[in-house]
């Protein structure tokens, strides 16, 4: 029997076949399904860019809605008073020496360490603080006494804040991020707060915090006042009773915002000089009344209004005040500190 030989096809008659084997009326629906799939995906696209961000928005801000805040405590009032810079006086008595008497009535304990007749210029210093001079005291004189390092308390109104870092909020996809000034300033490596703390006086609040800080809030504080400038002698310990509270750079080493007090706030004995740990305590000056020295619930016996000097005791690195610990009130016809 005769084989039979089918001649192989060629590639114009297989295109024909796969032609002829594809219904025809798909040929004609796949024009149809194009023509109307991009419309559609233009569409889509400019629906998923404008109106889902707002819808997906809506529904994070619904999600996380503020609960509603109660209405602000009002502030205290302003003091009528502010703390005033100050002296004791002293008279000398039989022995006494300067040491001695800076010793035995201010707790400076540190006094020969602080005035050293190694550096004369301390011990000039010294001399010009206390009207007299040191090495040739005589019972009966009268000496100028006045606090080491001394501490300030006040309470006033937040009106600025400076040197702060707005936290930065990493945004979410598809919805909108409130503005940077709508968060609180981050403080926690320093900021510098303007205060009111009387009408028309102002301070300078140097701080480190991690309280949310917000303008209007009420600041209490304490810290340690600015000493005099004194050439070759950088520790110098006093005050200038000349220099006014108004405008003056303080650092803070006792702080709180309105009913929260910032536990993690640096101690007063780490605001450098100061002799805190080696005198056991440090002086304080403020003024008695509800927006002052009440706030700190110390016991002390005087009208609202009184300018005070008292004596903090260091209770392992925290300052308090004890019953018996000096307190002294400011009189205004000599301009020195008295027995309270």
């Amino acid at each position: 029997m005769a084989r039979q030989f089918r001649p192989k096809s060629t590639p114009k008659e297989n295109l024909h076949i796969v032609a002829r084997s594809i219904p025809w009326k798909l040929l004609v629906l796949i024009p149809v399904l194009l023509g109307l799939a991009v419309p559609a995906y233009i569409y889509a696209s400019h629906v998923g860019s404008t109106v889902l961000p707002s819808v997906t928005g809506w529904f994070y801000k619904l999600s996380n809605a503020a609960p509603p805040q109660p209405s602000p405590t009002p502030l205290p009032p302003l003091p009528s008073v502010l703390p005033q810079i100050g002296s004791i006086a002293y008279t000398v008595g039989t022995g006494d020496s300067c040491d001695s008497i800076l010793s035995s009535h201010m707790h400076m304990y540190s006094a020969g360490e602080v005035f050293s007749d190694v550096k004369p210029e301390t011990v000039r210093a010294l001399n010009q603080a206390m009207d007299q001079d040191c090495h040739s005291l005589q019972p009966g004189m009268q000496l100028s006494l006045s606090p080491q390092y001394p501490l300030v308390a006040f309470g006033g109104e937040l009106l600025k804040i400076d040197g702060a870092t707005p936290q930065q909020v990493l945004p979410t996809p598809l919805v909108n991020v409130a503005h940077k000034e709508d968060y609180p300033p981050d403080c926690s490596n320093g900021c510098v707060l303007t205060v009111r703390i009387a009408s028309g006086v102002q301070v300078h609040l140097s701080i480190e915090t991690t309280l949310a800080l917000h303008t209007g809030s009420w600041i209490w504080a304490q810290a340690m006042l600015i000493r005099k400038t004194v050439s070759g002698f950088d520790t110098y310990p006093y005050a200038d009773p000349a220099t006014s509270l108004n405008n003056m750079s303080l650092r803070a080493c006792d702080f709180q915002v309105n009913s929260i007090h910032d536990d993690s706030s640096i101690s007063c004995s780490q605001l450098n000089p100061n002799t805190i740990k080696t005198d056991n305590g440090a002086w304080l000056l403020g003024v008695t009344g509800s927006s002052a020295l009440d706030h700190w619930h110390y016991a002390l016996h005087a009208p609202s209004g009184t300018r005070v000097l008292l004596w903090l005791s260091d209770d392992n690195g925290s300052l308090k005040f004890h019953s018996g610990n000096p307190v002294y009130r400011y009189d205004d016809a000599t301009q020195k500190y008295v027995n309270l």
